[in-house]
C-alpha cells in the first residue's frame, strides 16, 4: 500500500513532535527550543536573552509584506519581549513587476513601523520555484533581564483568557482570496472582512505586552488551525488540558458571515488577530478589566485543568482540525 500524503497545512502534530525528538538535547544556551506549540525559541547571551521566530505566508498574496512583519512580531510579542528586527527571504514568480514589488516592501516598511521593528536583512529572488509571492520572515527580540514567557508556563488551577476577536485573519484572506463567492454578502460586511487585517487588525504586539505585565503566566498566538489548533497547541506545550466556555467566545462578526457563505468551521479558521494568555486566579479578574480599560476586547474564556485535550463547560470534546479552513476552502 502506498503510504499516505499529508494535507496542506500544518504537519500532524505528532509527526512533528517526533521528528522534533529525534534531534536530542539542545546546548544548556537554548532556554526555549523547538517545540509542539511555542512560538518562539529563546536562547541565553551574555547580557540577556535572545528571542526568535520565523513564519512563511503562503495563504495569501494581499498584503503579504505586512503579513510576514506582523504574524512574526506576534510569535515574539507573545514570549513577552518587543519585537525589533526583522528580516524576510521573498520568493516571487516569473513575471512579477516592479509595481508588485514596490507594494510588497511598502506595506512591509508601514508594518514594521506599526510594531517598532527594522528591517535588517534577508533575501529576494524571482523563481520558477513559487507561483505566487511567498515571504518567509525571522523576527528577533532581546529580553535584558532575561524574563521570557513560553506557552508551557500555564499550570493546573489557572484561568485561560481571550484577547481579540476570532476570525480577523481568516475573515481577511478568505474575503480577498474567494471575493467571487461571496456574492450574497453585503457590501458592508464584505468590506470588514476584507480590511480586517487592518481594522480590527492581526497585530496582538501590545496586547501581549500589556498581558506580561499584568501577571499573565503564558501566551500563545493562534494562527492556521484557528481558535480550536491553538488551544490544543496551548495544551499539548503546557501539558495541561483546557475546559472553554464556547458562549464566552469573542467572534468578529464580518468573518462569522464569511465563514458561513463558505461553508467553513470559524473555530478551525486562520485566528491571527486573537491572543490566547493564562493567568493566576486570583489575578485574571483584575487582569481582563485592564486589557478592557487599556481598550483591548478580552474574556475569561475557560480555566486550565489537569490532564490532556480540550473540551467544553459541558464536557464535550473540542476537535484538533487536520488543516486550517482557509486552506482547504481554496483549495476547492
Amino acid at each position: 500500500m502506498a503510504p499516505s500524503s499529508i494535507p496542506a497545512g500544518k504537519l500532524p502534530a505528532a509527526l512533528l513532535a517526533e521528528q522534533l525528538a529525534s534531534f536530542g538535547p539542545a546546548p544548556g544556551e537554548v532556554r526555549l527550543g523547538p517545540a509542539v506549540g511555542e512560538d518562539a525559541c529563546a536562547i541565553d547571551i551574555a547580557d540577556g536573552t535572545l528571542v526568535a521566530a520565523t513564519d512563511p505566508i503562503t495563504l495569501t498574496t494581499s498584503d503579504a509584506g505586512r503579513y510576514a512583519v506582523l504574524i512574526n512580531a506576534n510569535d515574539v510579542a507573545v514570549s513577552g519581549v518587543c519585537p525589533r528586527w526583522f528580516l524576510a527571504a521573498v520568493l516571487l514568480p516569473e513575471g512579477t513587476t516592479e509595481h508588485l514589488v514596490e507594494t510588497l516592501f511598502t506595506t512591509m516598511r508601514e508594518a514594521l513601523a506599526e510594531v517598532g521593528a527594522t528591517l535588517v536583512g534577508g533575501h529576494t529572488e524571482v523563481t520558477s520555484a513559487v507561483t505566487q509571492p511567498l515571504v518567509v520572515g525571522q523576527m528577533l527580540g532581546f529580553a535584558p533581564d532575561g524574563r521570557v514567557l513560553s506557552t508551557a508556563g500555564a499550570a493546573p488551577g489557572e484561568v485561560l483568557v481571550q484577547i481579540g476577536m476570532i476570525p480577523v485573519e481568516g475573515a481577511a484572506v478568505l474575503a480577498n482570496e474567494a471575493v467571487t463567492r461571496l456574492t450574497d454578502l453585503t457590501s458592508d460586511v464584505l468590506a470588514g472582512a476584507s480590511h480586517a487585517s487592518r481594522v480590527p487588525g492581526i497585530s496582538v504586539v501590545d496586547a501581549a505586552l500589556a498581558a506580561r505585565d499584568l501577571g499573565a503566566t503564558a501566551m500563545h498566538d493562534p494562527t492556521e488551525g484557528g481558535l480550536a489548533a491553538g488551544l490544543h497547541e496551548f495544551a499539548t506545550a503546557a501539558g495541561v488540558a483546557l475546559r472553554i466556555d464556547p458562549r464566552n467566545i469573542l467572534w468578529f462578526e464580518p468573518g462569522l458571515a464569511v465563514c458561513r457563505a463558505l461553508g467553513a468551521d470559524p473555530l478551525g479558521t486562520l485566528a491571527s488577530g486573537s491572543l490566547l494568555a493564562t493567568f493566576p486566579a486570583s489575578l485574571a479578574a483584575d487582569a481582563v478589566g485592564e486589557l478592557r480599560s487599556a481598550g483591548h476586547l478580552a474574556t475569561a474564556l475557560g480555566e486550565v485543568d489537569t490532564g490532556t485535550g480540550v473540551h467544553d463547560t459541558d464536557g464535550g470534546a473540542i476537535g484538533w482540525p487536520e488543516r486550517d479552513e482557509v486552506a482547504r476552502v481554496l483549495a476547492d
